[in-house]
């Protein structure tokens, strides 16, 4: 399906609308940039209706309390007040200057102003993140072109339709497509029509992109990132702490789907008796938050079965299983290995345990530099601030509680920029 100038069409017509949005898009440049209040208020009037449950019926494929944690979210995130703290944090002043006469040099004025064409190419790991991503290409007054993902259930399509409902001016600056990763001439014309292409994805989707970009269009990567927990002083950490519960709860409720989702569990040591230790403890608490956090959605379940068994069979091909490294519990298990390497695991409650000295810390975060973003830290309150440090030192982005490791904060940056910047440019006219 697809929505274009606020109607849908089937997917068949790509080609044909493709080539009618190449001539509508000169004409929308040229019209009256599109107001971040207008987006503001069309947001806002989502919000209010989602508070009121009139999409209840759209969220009944997520458990109960996932859904009433989006509400809690959606109330405070999605209010004129935080997006406008939102715009004021990520943007600065975008209230035009003149700079200062120097003699010798003219003066000039300074203006931000929006890209012009936005192709969004979202990732499907992270519910709403499809409508979140062309909100903010909104907000920056873009034309916004957006790619589904293929694991979209249309429920992104359905609240972007809704915004264009409430605020009709929308239309023009929205334009979903359905189009398949495999379908390379769609993509390579989307992007011929854009001036920057906003990328989520793995590394093997961000280097196709590159790929079938126009040489001088923007590629914004929004790239694949890995998490881990990092222990130390194992001896003061036990079966009971709160701080593992809220890790395992972690582990359970995201699956280790997210880029910031605990792949590994560092403990500071060089002895494998202590990784050891450490798995055996550890399991029966993942087990008990895997048990506590388990869906009886059945569609759901098959989706996490097969995507487990899938992500095993990869994590061993290849490889000569040690079972005495495995220890298995029932939807989940703790993986024992002897290297420090960030790496992903297999997912779906299968967490990798390994030693991770503070002196191998540096060494071992510069070899994944370009995949750091979230540590979940357990440690001594008076270790916490020189660790955190650390950490930050070495290309951390992200340094929160174990059970906040995929959480957000509200005026948090993304991998270390804010959107709203980069969907945006300075324009310099001399006075």
């Amino acid at each position: 399906m697809i929505l274009f100038d606020g109607k849908t069409y089937e997917s068949s017509e790509q080609d044909r609308l493709l080539t009618e949005l190449e001539n509508k898009i000169p004409e929308i440049l040229s019209k009256q940039q599109l107001s971040p209040e207008v987006v503001i208020d069309a947001v806002e009037q989502l919000r209010t209706d989602l508070l009121k449950g009139k999409f209840d019926d759209l969220l009944e494929v997520f458990p109960k309390d996932t859904v009433d944690t989006y509400k809690i979210q959606a109330e405070a995130l999605l209010s004129k007040e935080h997006l406008h703290k939102k715009l004021e944090t990520e943007l600065g002043n975008t209230e035009e200057y003149v700079t200062d006469k120097i003699d010798g040099f003219s003066q000039i004025k300074v203006k931000k102003m929006p890209l012009g064409v936005l192709f969004h190419i979202s990732a499907g790991n992270m519910d709403f993140l499809p409508a979140y991503s062309l909100a903010e290409g909104l907000m920056t007054g873009n034309i916004n072109i957006l790619k589904l993902p293929s694991a979209d259930n249309g429920l992104s399509l359905k609240l972007i339709m809704q915004l264009i409902e409430y605020r009709p001016e929308l239309k023009d600056y929205i334009y979903v497509f359905d189009t398949a990763s495999t379908d390379i001439q769609g993509m390579r014309k989307m992007a011929e029509l854009s001036n920057a292409i906003s990328v989520w994805g793995s590394d093997m989707a961000i280097e196709a992109v590159r790929g079938l970009a126009p040489t001088g269009a923007k590629i914004i990567e929004w790239g694949q990132k890995l998490g881990f927990c990092y222990i130390s002083k194992l001896g003061e950490v036990s079966s009971a702490d709160k701080e593992l519960e809220g890790l395992a709860k972690h582990i359970a409720t995201t699956k280790q789907l997210l880029c910031s989702s605990c792949q590994v569990i560092y403990i500071d040591t060089d002895d494998m008796n202590e990784v050891k230790s450490f798995a055996s403890i550890f399991l029966p608490v993942l087990e008990a938050a895997v048990n506590r956090n388990a869906t009886q959605e059945i569609g759901i379940r098959a989706r996490d079965t097969l995507v487990s068994y899938t992500q095993r069979l990869k994590s061993y091909l290849g490889e000569e299983e040690r079972h005495d490294n495995v220890l298995r519990g029932k939807g989940c298990s703790v993986i024992i290995k002897e290297d420090s390497t960030l790496e992903l695991s297999p997912m779906m409650c299968n967490v990798l345990v390994k030693p991770l000295a503070k002196a191998d810390i540096g060494k071992t975060l510069y070899a994944s530099r370009y995949h750091l973003q979230t540590a979940g830290l357990i440690c001594p309150p008076e270790d916490r601030n020189g660790i955190e440090e650390l950490f930050t030192k070495c290309g951390l982005i992200r340094v929160t509680k174990p059970e906040d490791m995929s959480a957000y904060f509200p005026g948090e940056c993304h991998d270390g920029e804010y959107a709203l910047s980069r969907y945006m440019r300075i324009v310099n006219i001399e006075r």
